[in-house]
Formats: C-alpha cells, sequence, structure tokens
C-alpha cells in the first residue's frame, strides 16, 4: 500500500497560508483544503479565491474537499482553477454522477465523502465514477476533534467494495488522525490520511508528516485499538 499525507489548512494560520503550505513541502504528498459554506457545516472557511491564490504558490497539489450545499455548482469551478482532487459530499450531492463526471472533465480527480453515519454501500454503483472514497472520522466542521474509532470498520468494508470493483480507487481518512491512530486506519485499509492539528499543532510540521507516515506503514503498540472497542 502506498501511503500518501495530506496536511490539512484548516489547522494552519489562515494569514500565512503561502509559508504553512511550504512548511510541508519537502515530506506531504498533497495539501488537503476544507471549503466550508456554514450551511452544510456550521462554520464558515475558505472559498475559491483563495484556492486559486494557493495555487499559485504552493508547490503540493491540492486537494479540495467542498463541505458545501450545492456541489453541483460550485465543485467545477475547483477543478477547472487547478485543483488536482476534488471532493464532494454523498449527503449534499443532488446529481453525484453529474457532478463526479464534470470534475474529471475539468482534469481533477473526483472524490465523494461520507459524514461518519452514512453507508459507503448504497453508493456502490458509482465506484466507476469515483476516484476516492473519503471517510471522515469525526463530524465534519472544526478540526480538532477526537477520533471515532467506530468507522473503522465502514473503512473496512470501503475497502472490500473497492477490490470488488476492481478500479483503483483510494480510501481517504479526514478527522482526529495522528500517530496513536492511523494505524488503526490502515490496518482498516485507508491509503490516504489528512492531519491538520497532528502537523500544524507542531513547531515541526513537516517532522509531523514524516512521523504519521512511519506510524501508518509500520503501526506499533500505540496503533492497536482499545481492549473494549467493538469490532461492529
Amino acid at each position: 500500500m502506498t501511503v500518501q499525507i495530506a496536511p490539512s489548512l484548516l489547522a494552519a494560520d489562515f494569514a500565512r497560508l503561502a509559508e504553512e503550505s511550504e512548511s510541508v513541502a519537502s515530506a506531504a504528498d498533497w495539501l488537503h483544503v476544507d471549503v466550508m459554506d456554514g450551511h452544510f457545516v456550521p462554520n464558515l472557511t475558505i472559498g475559491l479565491p483563495v484556492v486559486e491564490a494557493l495555487l499559485r504558490h504552493a508547490r503540493l497539489p491540492i486537494d479540495c474537499h467542498l463541505m458545501i450545499e450545492e456541489p453541483e455548482r460550485w465543485a467545477p469551478s475547483y477543478a477547472e482553477a487547478g485543483a488536482r482532487n476534488v471532493t464532494i459530499h454523498a449527503e449534499a450531492a443532488r446529481a453525484p454522477i453529474r457532478t463526479l463526471r464534470q470534475i474529471r472533465a475539468a482534469g481533477a480527480r473526483a472524490g465523494l465523502a461520507f459524514n461518519p453515519s452514512t453507508a459507503v454501500e448504497p453508493y456502490a454503483d458509482l465506484l466507476s465514477e469515483i476516484d476516492m472514497l473519503l471517510m471522515m472520522t469525526i463530524e465534519p466542521g472544526f478540526g480538532g476533534q477526537r477520533f471515532m474509532d467506530f468507522v473503522l470498520p465502514k473503512i473496512r468494508r470501503a475497502r472490500t467494495l473497492v477490490a470488488a470493483n476492481g478500479g483503483e480507487i483510494w480510501i481517504q481518512v479526514d478527522g482526529g488522525v495522528t500517530e496513536e491512530t492511523i494505524g488503526r486506519c490502515a490496518e482498516a485499509g485507508a491509503d490516504m490520511f489528512v492531519a491538520g492539528s497532528a502537523v500544524f499543532g507542531s513547531g515541526d510540521p513537516a517532522g509531523r508528516v514524516k512521523a504519521l507516515r512511519a506510524a501508518a506503514t509500520g503501526p506499533g503498540p500505540g496503533d492497536q485499538p482499545p481492549a473494549a472497542a467493538s469490532a461492529g
């Protein structure tokens, strides 16, 4: 499994986004950008103009996670601007196939995100339209939340669906990803990891990325599930 790390700029200093993105450029694979509209989630972050500015300065490819209503209206524009991966939410998409196809037609990978309580199985027939499944391991909207272990079985089921489909679909996890939780996510089948506070909450963002990558590829004792955790 190829491990990919995407530091989330949600935890970065918004006044220094270009510098913050450069601080992880030597260690990370992507920059994860959370676009929130204050409606689909109770938070308001950044939009297309800021992403366009980032694209002019960032050395890493941009991974846009759209936590917005009406993604069919806005998603293609992020791909057209140069984002390499654009993800919409299953809960918000009124026309998911059309929107995913528009993202791909604009030259980006197309992702479909799922909140912790949303089942992935009803979307199995859409896998041919998808390049990445994003499994939220917290409730979307704010960084710094505690990882939800009960999503791990869903990650396993998603990996099984992807294997049965036969395509090359990445499985991304987003929320509460740390050195203590990333190994469990990797064991469940995830291969792309979003981390915000665990990266930008330190004085050495690049070092934290390297530590996360090491924890994902070689889980240690701290990556084992708690004894009381349920498998179902």
